[in-house]
């Protein structure tokens, strides 16, 4: 690029920045998946269920969410939502908001095909030792079911984080705002991206990593 001066010292004085971004990035996607996962096990319970209206209501709901981009649902929540009486907090619970809504859309794919690859047998062997229906999920379904899921809910997180970088739109101070506001500011429009996208490579890399020594180490316990 003719006439443009590499500065990378000024574009880290704002290392602290981007560090807070991430962390924010992080607990955004942790957050997201908790509850993003509650609405995935309810549908994806309710899709194996006998009633043919839930099990259309649960298909029209993944199919619409995930069909439409984060990035319109993170408008939705927080610009029309209001105006239909609807309050969120503030621009991060509003994403967070959409995120999960977002990522609920295929965790309920995720999770309705962890519960129906759980052996009958399981469940009758509960109910030979006189468990509740409720001691049953509570002590054999769920636990072997997010056994089967668990590599797929790590790589949901992973993907979540990268999602965060959506928030920007909403002016929520994770790394990709972290990098615009250093890019106008500064004008280190090459400074400021490459440390974006460096930080999301490696916090990528290390996430997957670390997910997948306690993966192994899941199924060895288990």
């Amino acid at each position: 690029m003719a006439g443009y001066h590499v500065n990378w010292a000024l574009a880290f004085s704002y290392l602290p920045m981007f560090i807070d971004g991430l962390f924010l990035g992080l607990g955004i996607a942790a957050l997201s998946l908790v509850v993003g996962s509650a609405i995935g096990i309810t549908a994806g319970a309710l899709s194996l269920g006998r009633s043919s209206l839930v099990r259309w209501l649960v298909r029209a709901y993944v199919e619409v969410v995930r069909n439409v981009p984060i990035l319109l649902w993170a408008y939705i929540v927080y610009y029309a939502l209001p105006h239909l009486g609807v309050r969120v907090l503030n621009n991060v619970a509003s994403f967070v908001l959409a995120l999960a809504i977002y990522a609920g859309a295929y965790l309920t794919e995720i999770f309705r095909s962890g519960l129906a690859s759980i052996p009958e047998r399981y469940g009758e062997a509960g109910r030979a030792m006189g468990l509740t229906s409720w001691q049953r999920i509570r002590l054999i379904t769920l636990p072997l079911m997010f056994r089967i899921v668990l590599p797929s809910l790590t790589n949901s997180f992973i993907s979540l984080f990268k999602d965060t970088s959506v928030a920007a739109a909403l002016a929520v101070p994770e790394i990709t705002y972290a990098a615009t506001y250093v890019n106008i500011n500064t004008f280190r429009i090459l400074e400021s991206w490459t440390i974006a996208s460096v930080i999301y490579l490696v916090v990528g890399y290390g996430l997957a990593f670390a997910f997948r020594a306690f993966e192994r180490r899941y199924r060895m316990v288990t």
